[in-house]
């Protein structure tokens, strides 16, 4: 069995210099090297293992999702830190919520907070989540998530960059690590 190897095409730059992008471990210096593995021993110690998030879109307009898929790319690389997205409530640790909670969303967003095991932790991501945004005055909306469910972490901006959603995210395990002692 072969394999195949991508090449690069013709004319295309295959040197750092040429291209301007240093190898990712020439990116990482040993400060950032200590900090991700002192956040990931303590998911270890927290979870057993690694935190599960459930999203639930409760009816955003897609601008936090997209930052949150930017969290798993190789850039900011989420797994690293033993962080994954759960695809089913009773598998998940948290529950990450974004966008304002609307009539439609509301039944289902309470369903998939009663399957999670408990302590549950609820995290709020982006302005709508947790104030309702320019969509809090609709009529279709119930309103911001603490409307709905008890909020552990607040994480603002519209949409909050993926570092800012990191930060949110070290700050629920402190939360969890809070609850714990």
């Amino acid at each position: 069995m072969s394999t195949t190897r991508l090449e690069p095409a013709m004319g295309e730059p295959t040197n750092t210099a040429a291209t301007g992008i240093a190898p990712r471990s020439d990116r990482t210096d040993v400060g950032l090297a200590d900090l991700e593995a002192a956040v990931r021993a303590r998911v270890l110690r927290l979870f057993r293992g690694s935190f599960h998030l459930r999203h639930v879109d409760a009816g955003s307009c897609n601008g936090c999702e997209a930052e949150l898929k930017m969290l798993t790319s190789p850039y900011y690389d989420l797994h690293r830190l033993g962080i994954f997205i759960a695809t089913s409530p009773r598998h998940a640790d948290g529950l990450l919520v974004t966008g304002p909670v609307t009539r439609a969303m509301r039944d289902p967003l309470l369903r998939t907070y009663e399957a999670m095991a408990e302590p549950r932790l609820v995290i709020a991501v982006g302005a709508c989540a947790c104030t309702g945004g320019i969509f809090a005055d609709s009529p279709l909306v119930v309103g911001p998530l603490e409307a709905v469910l008890p909020v552990d972490v607040y994480i603002p901006g519209c949409p909050p960059s993926p570092l800012t959603l990191l930060h949110g995210l070290l700050l629920a395990l402190d939360r969890v690590e809070g609850r714990t002692r």
